[in-house]
């Protein structure tokens, strides 16, 4: 899969508080609604800097902190087409994958906020246009890509008619 879109760069430990903020977790039902409060805790106004297809990239650890799906729902609803990051928290990963929402581990500390970048996920890489370096990916198991491709897990399910590999 070829992807391209523009790079908004974050830290490391951004946590599932700071994607979408607990006062939102419960009394936001509707993912587009969610999606307007992505990241602003960190960022006001953020929603409004994204175009369809743009690249969440950061640092370590990416979606620390509480458990709740409402995050990666909310970076999905908002456009983003996958978190570019240097690790991921495994429940973060779990819920994400489970959603929809395609993740590339790599090494970030060459992107830079507003890059260009393109992913291709069959060859395995990150390229910036800024710096014309390509860095490699971790890639996803098989099961995972099909996920992903499918849409999450219950479209995966719907489609194949149960869970297959």
């Amino acid at each position: 899969m070829k992807l391209k879109g523009c790079a908004h760069k974050f830290g490391d430990a951004i946590n599932t508080d700071y994607i979408i903020s607990g006062r939102y977790k419960f009394r936001i039902q509707d993912p587009k609604e969610l999606a307007k409060h992505v990241m602003e805790d960190l960022r006001p106004g953020f929603y409004k800097t994204i175009k369809k297809g743009d690249f969440l990239v950061a640092g370590s650890n990416f979606g620390c902190g509480s458990s709740r799906e409402q995050a990666p729902i909310a970076i999905k609803n908002a456009g983003i087409q996958a978190v570019i990051a240097k690790s991921f928290a495994r429940i973060f990963f779990r819920n994400a994958i489970n959603l929809g929402l395609l993740l590339i581990e790599c090494n970030t500390s060459g992107f830079k906020q507003g890059d260009r970048l393109e992913v291709d996920t069959d060859k395995g890489y990150v390229f910036s246009k800024a710096n014309g370096k390509k860095v490699n990916i971790t890639p996803l198991p098989g099961f995972m890509a099909r996920i992903i491709k499918d849409g999450g897990i219950i479209r995966h399910f719907k489609k194949h008619g149960g869970f297959k590999i």
